[in-house]
């Protein structure tokens, strides 16, 4: 299953200028799912991290991953259900993602438990690992 811009924003609370994903080019409702997200020069965090040399924040990487994570499990939900992040383990950042780079987002879920679930996530820039994690979430 695909999911097109709107159909995410249809899903997650998040608006501009912090919705980390502009499509689902993979979905398996309730496992896993696959973002895209491209790189502008004009995100307003470019602003300040850093001026002299634009690196997208390791915090808005495990956020993007995060969002993604939740399009996958909030797909079956009811409307207005929302994943929270809850926590982060193991959160390694392997190269630098710089204005211009796609990045193709992978979160699957490994376990629920009620409304807490665990899952984990990477990020591909070019077919390179850019970063991974451990997250756990709590849907409300």
């Amino acid at each position: 299953m695909k999911l097109t811009y709107e159909e995410v924003r249809n899903i997650l609370p998040h608006r501009y200028p912090f919705i980390m994903v502009d499509k689902i080019v993979e979905l398996e409702a309730g496992n896993k799912a696959v973002g895209i997200k491209n790189v502008s020069g004009n995100e307003p965090f470019f602003q300040g991290h850093f001026p002299s040399e634009a690196v997208m924040p390791g915090v808005l990487q495990v956020e993007a991953v995060g969002q993604v994570g939740a399009v996958a499990v909030l797909i079956d939900q009811e409307k207005g259900a929302n994943a929270f992040l809850a926590g982060i383990k193991k959160a390694r950042f392997h190269k630098k993602i710089v204005p211009g780079d796609q990045l193709e987002i992978h979160c699957a879920i490994n376990k629920r438990v009620g409304n807490i679930g665990f899952g984990e996530g990477y990020i591909l820039v070019d077919g390179e690992k850019a970063m991974s994690c451990e997250i756990s979430f709590a849907i409300m």
